[in-house]
C-alpha cells in the first residue's frame, strides 16, 4: 500500500469526520485493498470483498464524498479488519 493510500485510510477513520476526501483517492485505496468497485444504476456503486458487500453513492457533481459516506466506508473497512496501523494490508 502506497503512502497516499495510508493517508486516505487515516483520514477515513479521523475524528471529527472529514468531508473533503476525494472519491478518486477512495477508489484507489479500495483497489489497493482488493475491494471490487462496480458501477450500478445512477450514482450507486457496489463495493465487494469476498462475502462482504456495500452500496454507496458516488459523489456528484463535486469530487468529495460526504461525512455520512466517510462513516459508512470506515465501518465497511473496519468490518473487513482494515484500520490505520491495523491489519496487514497488501503492501
Amino acid at each position: 500500500m502506497r503512502a497516499k493510500h495510508r493517508r486516505t485510510l487515516r483520514r477515513l477513520f479521523q475524528k471529527p469526520t472529514p468531508a473533503n476526501i476525494r472519491w478518486a483517492d477512495v477508489e484507489s485505496l479500495l483497489a489497493a485493498l482488493g475491494v471490487t468497485v462496480t458501477q450500478r444504476e445512477g450514482s450507486r456503486v457496489l463495493l465487494r470483498n469476498d462475502g462482504d458487500r456495500m452500496v454507496i453513492h458516488r459523489p456528484h457533481p463535486g469530487p468529495d464524498i460526504g461525512r455520512a459516506t466517510v462513516r459508512d466506508l470506515a465501518a465497511f473497512l473496519a468490518a473487513l479488519g482494515v484500520r490505520p496501523g491495523g491489519r496487514s494490508t497488501p503492501c
